[in-house]
């Protein structure tokens, strides 16, 4: 693939920690896809009509404007000492952050982002930027958070849907390039009663339906093997609650892999509560993938 001719993987940057995080998780993935990286900041200082130029009597190297470049010709520092390699371009846009990482979306092959950058409230797991682009974006979005378990699987979270469908290609795609198993995991819980206005507790059999629940994760994944023959793939289907059950296999995942919207979620929503939940919980990186609108 000519790099010069694709589409880029795209990075958000606002200075902190967590935006430098994901610009080596960003630089890593273009690596691995051939792929240009274009570090991006959303610079909201010109819509709040604030001055970002040096002031008058000021030093020529101030003003907002300035620290903006230097915040991005660090990050690109940091990509360049990822993957030397690789073709990489920063650009400021005025804007704010979530709705210009939302507008790069529909011509970028991927959006990465931090899970919080400055200015987030500290009694927030995940910044709403992040929750944000996930939600809006016309492309994977990758979070940065937790730690990539470089020994661990890339973990999709089955449910039969559409969009379970997507993220089963894309975490495909990533366990093959990392060389690495694709664990794919279905949660499932056990019914509640025998019916309406029937309280009476349901007697089921356990094996049964653990049988049912993984015959289905089967038939999602029965054409997988035929796209990617080469990759190793283990099922796990799992009584519990879905964000629970993620969580816990995120704990030694290099890469969790979920849909925007699975099964049984208020349709009205664009992002899904077990997406929101993963985002929250996992502790590794995270891909959203959603039908583009």
């Amino acid at each position: 693939m000519n790099a010069a001719n694709s589409a880029a993987v795209v990075v958000g940057v606002d200075g902190s920690e967590p935006s430098l995080r994901a610009v080596r998780l960003a630089a890593s993935e273009a690596a691995r896809r051939h792929r240009p990286l274009r570090v991006v900041h959303g610079f909201i200082w010109p819509l709040l009509h604030v001055p970002v130029s040096p002031a008058p009597d000021g030093p020529p190297g101030g003003g907002l404007r300035h620290r903006a470049e230097e915040l991005v010709a660090a990050a690109v520092t940091e990509a360049e000492a990822t993957a030397p390699d690789l073709q990489i371009s920063g650009e400021i846009i005025d804007g704010e952050a979530a709705a210009v990482l939302v507008g790069e979306s529909p011509t970028a092959a991927l959006v990465v982002l931090g899970d919080r950058g400055l200015g987030g409230f500290a009694a927030l797991v995940v910044g709403s930027v992040a929750v944000q682009v996930a939600a809006y974006a016309d492309c994977p979005v990758l979070v940065a958070r937790g730690a990539q378990h470089a020994d661990g699987p890339v973990v999709v979270a089955v449910d039969g849907s559409a969009a379970s469908g997507l993220a089963v290609e894309f975490a495909a795609e990533a366990a093959e390039a990392r060389g690495v198993p694709l664990e794919a995991v279905h949660a499932y819980r056990h019914p509640a009663s025998n019916g309406p206005g029937d309280m009476q507790p349901l007697v089921y059999d356990e094996a049964q339906l653990h049988g049912e629940e993984d015959r289905l994760l089967a038939e999602s994944l029965a054409e997988l093997t035929e796209r990617h023959p080469r990759l190793r793939v283990t099922r796990r289907a799992v009584r519990g609650r879905t964000g629970t059950v993620l969580a816990e296999a995120s704990r030694s995942a290099q890469l969790m892999v979920v849909g925007g919207q699975g099964h049984g979620e208020v349709t009205g929503l664009l992002l899904g509560s077990v997406s929101q939940s993963v985002l929250h919980h996992a502790q590794c990186p995270v891909a959203v993938v959603r039908a583009p609108r």
